[in-house]
């Protein structure tokens, strides 16, 4: 049953978002105004991470609000296992319109979103909503799967009504993920954009006498990099710092476009924030609308000669972490905190401040005690694993265990991670090995 105490949900999650490059990073030319001034009416954490670095578990651990061991989505082939219980179906047993728009990545396995992007919503407990394809998914699908050349998700679908779907797949061949050139897609096909024109309309739709929630679920800053013309062009003679502990054969002006391009998807994404909030705002809204902005996961971008994620490095499992608006005290707002926080900590708060029903065997913890001031911290150790690792972490020291490996690295020492102290510091090791798995 809704009430008129419960607080409206905007939670802005793009996928593949690391956790350094923010606004407030003074080591990065980093653009995006939107997300400082959620910020500034919230709390910033800055000692966040995802309970795993691939796209499906993260967003499972989410959903059901479990750790990565628990979660019954080990990779990308699996699917979150619909006999579960999501926070998205305890929102909406407790009276809210629940939607979503962009990569939900539940689903990720089948290979198939349906062309209205509506399979499976309602069994993960949204009742409106468009999941589409993420960036690879939406062309290996289209490729690949039978009927070949022929969209399986609803982006792709978008595209051929606009005659634009081989233009984007030939597109994506040639660039080879690292490509930097700009896409040959108009700024309004260009699929973020596309996601937050969605977003706008479900915004628009709910009803002012019922409390919602809405998660847009951005196909950027994930590669391959590309942009449009405009977004090119506003970055192209921007400098960036090269990656850390890097001995690749890109050149040192292929690794800056790159990284040009990626600052250039983050500030377009924070674009697309700026005019859902204004709808928000319109709506006369603000006051009571919990504002979130996390990733699933972070992005190598070249750091240790690697790309993408899955591995235990800080800029692959570490994400941002923000919360602003309704239920932030005023002693706290604009701040930055240290404690540990995981991305499924999302689905207690959420779940708290919905007034909703939580359930038996769920591990997240609601940071709300944070937001009121209440407490400074919130975890002793966070975790992040993906198959054959595992990793915990005390806000200092991080110990991975890999196969018959071991690792240990001081975050305060050494933050870009290149010196292994395991055999220097035993009794961390001895500290902090029990403490791998949840």
């Amino acid at each position: 049953m809704a009430t008129s105490t419960q607080p409206n949900f905007l939670f802005f999650l793009p996928d593949q978002h690391r956790f350094d490059w923010v606004p407030w990073n003074p080591t990065l030319p980093v653009k995006m105004p939107t997300l400082a001034e959620i910020a500034s009416r919230g709390v910033r954490f800055t000692r966040a991470i995802t309970p795993s670095p691939l796209c499906s578990p993260a967003r499972a651990c989410l959903a059901l609000g479990l750790p990565y061991e628990r979660c019954s989505v080990p990779d990308n082939a699996h699917n979150i296992p619909l006999d579960q219980p999501t926070y998205y179906r305890a929102l909406r047993d407790a009276g809210y319109r629940v939607a979503g728009v962009g990569k939900f990545d539940l689903g990720k396995g089948l290979h198939d979103w349906a062309i209205t992007g509506q399979r499976l919503l309602p069994e993960w407990g949204f009742t409106e909503g468009i999941d589409n394809e993420g960036k690879l998914d939406a062309i290996s699908s289209y490729q690949n799967v039978e009927p070949k050349k022929t969209p399986k998700g609803p982006y792709m679908a978008y595209l051929r009504e606009r005659g634009l779907d081989e233009v984007h797949v030939k597109d994506f061949r040639a660039r080879r993920n690292r490509g930097t050139f700009p896409t040959p897609l108009p700024e309004d096909a260009y699929c973020d954009n596309w996601i937050a024109r969605n977003g706008a309309h479900f915004l628009r739709s709910f009803p002012t006498d019922q409390p919602w929630h809405l998660v847009v679920n951005f196909n950027g800053p994930h590669s391959p990099f590309d942009v449009t013309e405009s977004m090119r062009r506003a970055w192209q003679d921007v400098p960036f710092p090269p990656p850390v502990e890097n001995e690749d054969d890109l050149a040192p002006e292929e690794h800056r476009a790159i990284r040009q391009n990626y600052a250039a998807m983050l500030e377009n994404i924070d674009r697309r924030m700026a005019d859902l909030l204004q709808i928000v705002r319109e709506r006369g809204e603000l006051d009571r609308t919990v504002i979130v902005y996390s990733s699933d996961h972070g992005e190598m971008l070249g750091d240790h000669a690697r790309w993408g994620k899955t591995v235990h490095y800080q800029p692959s499992v570490g994400i941002p972490f923000v919360v602003s608006g309704y239920g932030v005290s005023p002693r706290v707002a604009g701040t930055a905190s240290d404690a540990l926080v995981s991305l499924h900590d999302v689905t207690a708060t959420f779940v708290e401040l919905a007034g909703a029903k939580a359930w038996p065997g769920m591990e997240s913890r609601s940071v709300t005690p944070v937001l009121r001031g209440e407490t400074s911290s919130h975890r002793d150790v966070a975790r992040s694993a993906l198959l054959d690792w595992r990793m915990v972490w005390d806000g200092r020291h991080k110990l991975v265990r890999r196969g018959d490996d071991t690792l240990l690295y001081d975050l305060q020492e050494d933050p870009t991670e290149a010196h292994d102290l395991t055999d220097q510091r035993p009794q961390e090791v001895a500290r902090l090995e029990p403490l791998l798995s949840a």
